[in-house]
């Protein structure tokens, strides 16, 4: 029960799933009442995401009870879910780009006239005034290719709405939001929240939890942990039941010994991109690359590994020219890229880790041509070992995986190439704060090792607490060079946001 007495609206209650021999579930609760903003969060691999898609119809449960309104319900299929009442929010939404807004939000379900035809002015003004509801302002006839990740999921939310849903779950929303957009979506969650719907809100910031819900469920290993009211609890003590250990050092930095120049940039252009951008990686420094969204610090490391070409400057690795557009010049050369986008560029989701993991060197440890499975998770077994992957077995689907052991892969991955570089782009993004410890454990080691470390990072602790230099990026320039010990948030923030008319 609420503390006002009312029954919540949904409860799920000791589920259990299971794939084959590995548990995904062993006794997941979560109990949601109408009303109200309801944080759900854990490590990756407790159990969020398999529990979300018990809720949607997409998995079947083995076992724990499900109701709705104090009603047992098992939804065999997602459109018996949604016709329940439910509605799940994805991190990234899949609408069709070539339909207009409103013809996304009414698809299959457009409101007809005389004739069976469709009434596409009553669809119009049906979407227009699901938008003035939520307080946005969006054109239903706008095409929905090239709509922001947060115009789509706005969308969504639209689409949600206009099919009643009670119940609305927002799977890691703010993933892929600046702050604007953040604060828009929390402002609609809020909005939907006074209205009696029930939310439930899953991430991995923590921050936005305690800003934005009203009670927070936290699960570790497949099961229930705890529930609190927002108010009554702390970041720490939520961190704590997260990992069943106090984090005390999230940004686990130990000085290394820098050594010669690794990498040296000199004047790298490209058109309306960036612009005379020139820097120096030496052995055992991790120097960070930090500015706003859209500044062009992943497309300038992306340049410096050859997968974008560029217009101008040079690239050298020890000294040695490394050709424009050739990823695989860089590889040879020492360079290692751990990409933004995991799932899209770093790993292939139906191969094995063992696969993933031996995917730059196949050549290297192939016998006559020839790679056998065996052969490849012999090789693989070392690096997933170092890495700590969280996983039963080597021939596991990198697909099936949580997307903090994906991210170890990746970086596995590229750590069997035994790179004198490593570059790696926003390394802890939507990973758990238990996960990011140990990815910032492993940067330090690695520089301790004389590995020179370029990091691409969006979170600004991150940056303060793993960088011996920042290098700020505006509109393409490199507007700061800031060591360690004088790097605060606003030396970085202020030259963040400078323009050209601010520079000497």
């Amino acid at each position: 029960m609420a503390a006002n007495g009312t029954p919540p609206v949904l409860e799920l209650v000791d589920i259990r799933k299971a794939f084959g021999p590995v548990v995904a579930l062993r006794s997941g609760s979560l109990r949601v009442h109408a009303g109200s903003i309801h944080a759900l969060v854990g490590e990756n691999g407790a159990g969020k995401s398999t529990l979300v898609k018990i809720l949607s119809g997409l998995y079947r449960r083995d076992a724990g009870e499900l109701r709705l309104d104090g009603q047992d319900v098992d939804f065999a299929t997602t459109a018996e879910s949604k016709a329940a009442g439910i509605a799940v929010i994805y991190q990234e939404p899949t609408l069709f780009p070539d339909l207009s807004v409103m013809e996304n939000i009414f698809m299959g379900r457009q409101p007809l006239r005389s004739g069976r035809r469709i009434d596409r002015a009553a669809m119009r003004e049906q979407s227009a005034e699901l938008f003035r509801r939520l307080g946005v302002h969006l054109d239903p006839l706008r095409p929905a290719a090239g709509l922001s990740i947060a115009d789509q999921q706005i969308i969504e939310i639209a689409k949600a709405i206009s099919l009643e849903a009670n119940v609305l779950v927002m799977d890691e929303p703010t993933a892929a939001l600046s702050g604007v957009e953040v604060r828009r979506l929390f402002q609609v969650a809020r909005g939907l929240r006074d209205e009696g719907k029930a939310l439930v809100f899953i991430s991995h910031r923590l921050d936005e939890v305690f800003d934005l819900c009203d009670t927070v469920t936290v699960m570790r290993d497949g099961a229930y942990v705890s529930t609190s009211p927002v108010a009554d609890t702390t970041v720490g003590q939520v961190v704590t039941h997260m990992v069943g250990r106090t984090v005390d050092d999230l940004f686990p930095k130990t000085p290394a010994p820098v050594g010669d120049v690794v990498l040296e940039v000199r004047g790298l252009e490209r058109a309306d991109v960036f612009h005379d951008v020139s820097f120096d990686v030496r052995a055992g420094e991790i120097v960070a690359l930090a500015g706003l969204v859209g500044a062009g610090r992943s497309e300038i490391a992306r340049a410096v590994f050859g997968v974008d070409r560029y217009d101008a400057g040079t690239v050298r690795l020890h000294g040695t020219d490394v050709p424009p557009g050739s990823p695989l010049a860089a590889v040879r050369a020492g360079m290692a890229l751990v990409p933004e986008d995991r799932r899209q560029q770093g790993l292939v989701t139906d191969a094995s880790v063992a696969r993933n993991v031996t995917a730059v060197v196949r050549s290297r440890i192939a016998r006559w041509g020839l790679l056998t499975s065996a052969r490849e998770s012999r090789a693989a077994a070392p690096w997933a070992a170092r890495l700590d992957v969280k996983t039963n077995a080597l021939d596991m689907h990198g697909s099936t995986m949580s997307g903090g052991n994906q991210q170890k892969v990746v970086i596995a991955k590229w750590l069997a190439t035994e790179p004198t570089l490593l570059i790696i782009d926003e390394p802890t993004r939507g990973i758990d704060v238990g996960t990011k410890a140990e990815v910032h454990r492993l940067l330090s080691e690695l520089a301790g090792k004389g590995i020179a470390i370029l990091m691409i990072s969006s979170e600004l602790p991150e940056v303060l607490g793993m960088a011996d230099r920042v290098l700020v990026v505006a509109e393409g320039r490199i507007t700061a060079d800031v060591p360690r010990d004088q790097a605060t948030p606003e030396t970085v923030m202020h030259a963040a946001t400078a323009t050209l008319e601010h520079q000497p």
